[in-house]
């Protein structure tokens, strides 16, 4: 009865497991296919948001290569119409030449006649020089000296207003324009070097100032240059013009001039000569505050004045391109460590190193050699003898009799010959500019005289008492003539003489 119950029960529990798991397993069929409705749903979602991010990824694209195609084509259009303008330009030129041609061929006709007119004159002091040989026992050199001396005196007026009214007349029949367009083209060809050393950038407010600057008929512009002795250039760049000059200290000037006027706004002549006379205090207050760091940087106490602001004014200063107070304090700091390493006085040896160029902040102004020029100043203001032996042994003109000044000799050297310090292409050409000024400077009656125009042209301004227009133009011949003969330049250099009568009262 035993074994019928536990078989029974056996059974039973066999039919409800077999039961249970067909239950089990219908759930987890039904489960299942609703797994996979779900995961087909939302892959068939997956596939169309793919769909349609590519399409709009071709229509971005298309979008963009419509653009790109625009604006190439804006851009041919563009590089077209300046293509047309430059050959617009390119033609006038060449018209503004043939014109200019035809304007030289006619001054070359009035050369002859004055050839000509000069020969008959040579003539008519032969013939006296030989009477005055005869009739008074003069020797010929006697007589010619006599003969030149009064015709120089009663001729050069009629010679000077000869000259003047064939120049007048040949620039009434001339091309303004094509004067004008030549000058611009020669303005901006001044080469490459000058552009990276010998111009400064001013920026404006905006382009409206380049108008001001200008001022009415040009009265601003020939104001600044002519007191501030630099060339403004002043194109279509927006936004900026150019200050050009070689003197780095009178173009600092200028540049400082120009900003201090942009920023007040008032531009006109008399405040241009207001704030230049301003700029001009400032600056020599600043390179005597310069001079003064210099020598707090290095240790060096007692020193004159005038050569403690010298120095801060050799940084307005350059030689074959480099920096003169960057070469000074080099030359001042080698020497000072050379003179150590040999037993010599340190402190000595950097002060004749710091004092070696310090002719150079006068030789633009002076002329003559920097070295006679810094002896003379070592001399007056009673620096140490090594010093001034300091100053002429290094290059050259005697032998170093110390330590201290062997240690500059050879500090100099360093200095000068490391690779990039000097520019041997500025250098000529800053020397040339200065010897065209000196020319133009040496003459009777020259107040002043600025190259501008990279060393193309060059102003002379003239005492208007003592000159008269006639011998202004005169002068101008002479200048230009002298310049040809002893100085060696690429193209040609345009000489003007300037003379300016001012009147002033003053109300009470």
């Amino acid at each position: 009865m035993t074994g019928i119950l536990v078989l029974s029960t056996a059974v039973g529990a066999v039919l409800g497991a077999g039961a249970g798991y067909a239950w089990f397993a219908r759930n987890a069929q039904k489960r299942y296919a609703h797994l996979e409705q779900e995961a087909k749903a939302k892959a068939k979602a997956i596939s169309h948001e793919a769909e349609l991010l590519l399409q709009e990824a071709q229509m971005e694209r298309k979008r963009k290569a419509l653009e790109q195609e625009a604006a190439y084509e804006e851009r041919l259009e563009k590089l077209e119409e300046r293509n047309r303008e430059l050959i617009r330009k390119r033609k006038k030129l060449e018209k503004a030449q043939e014109q200019l041609s035809s304007e030289v061929q006619q001054l070359e006709v009035r050369q002859e006649k004055l050839e000509k007119l000069e020969k008959q004159k040579q003539q008519q002091i032969d013939e006296a020089i030989e009477k005055l040989q005869n009739v008074a026992a003069l020797t010929k050199e006697e007589a010619k000296a006599y003969i030149l001396e009064k015709v120089e005196e009663q001729s050069r007026s009629e010679v000077a207003a000869i000259v003047r009214r064939y120049e007048q007349t040949a620039k009434e029949e001339g091309q303004k324009r094509a004067n004008y367009i030549l000058a611009q083209a020669t303005t901006r060809y001044a080469g490459e070097f000058a552009g990276e050393r010998l111009i400064n950038l001013i920026t404006l407010p905006s382009d409206e100032h380049k108008g001001r600057i200008i001022g009415k008929e040009g009265r601003n512009i020939k104001a600044l240059e002519m007191l501030l002795g630099v060339d403004i250039i002043i194109d279509e760049t927006p936004g900026v013009i150019l200050v050009s000059s070689f003197n780095l200290y009178r173009r600092a000037i200028a540049t400082r001039v120009i900003e201090i006027l942009v920023e007040d706004g008032r531009i006109h002549p008399g405040r241009i000569e207001e704030v230049h006379e301003k700029v001009e205090r400032e600056f020599e207050q600043k390179t005597f505050e310069e001079g003064q760091n210099v020598l707090i940087d290095l240790g060096i106490y007692g020193m004159h004045e005038e050569l403690v602001r010298l120095i801060g004014r050799l940084k307005y200063r350059a030689s074959y391109g480099q920096n003169a107070l960057a070469h000074t304090l080099e030359v001042a700091r080698l020497a000072r460590v050379m003179a150590a390493e040999m037993g010599g006085d340190e402190k000595l040896a950097m002060r004749a190193g710091l004092l070696h160029d310090i002719g150079k902040a006068l030789t633009q102004d002076m002329g003559g050699s920097h070295v006679d020029i810094g002896a003379d100043l070592c001399r007056r203001y009673d620096e140490h003898p090594t010093v001034i032996n300091a100053i002429y042994a290094h290059h050259g003109h005697e032998e170093p009799d110390s330590v201290e000044s062997a240690a500059v000799c050879a500090a100099d050297a360093l200095s000068a010959a490391r690779p990039g310090a000097r520019r041997e292409v500025l250098e000529s050409f800053t020397k040339r500019v200065g010897e065209i000024e000196a020319i133009a400077t040496s003459k009777p009656h020259v107040q002043k005289a600025y190259a501008i125009n990279a060393g193309r042209e060059i102003r002379v301004f003239v005492n208007a008492k003592k000159m008269s227009d006639n011998e202004a133009a005169l002068l101008s011949k002479e200048i230009a003539k002298e310049i040809a003969e002893k100085v060696q330049f690429p193209g040609e250099i345009k000489v003007n003489v300037i003379r300016e009568m001012r009147a002033t009262s003053i109300a009470k």
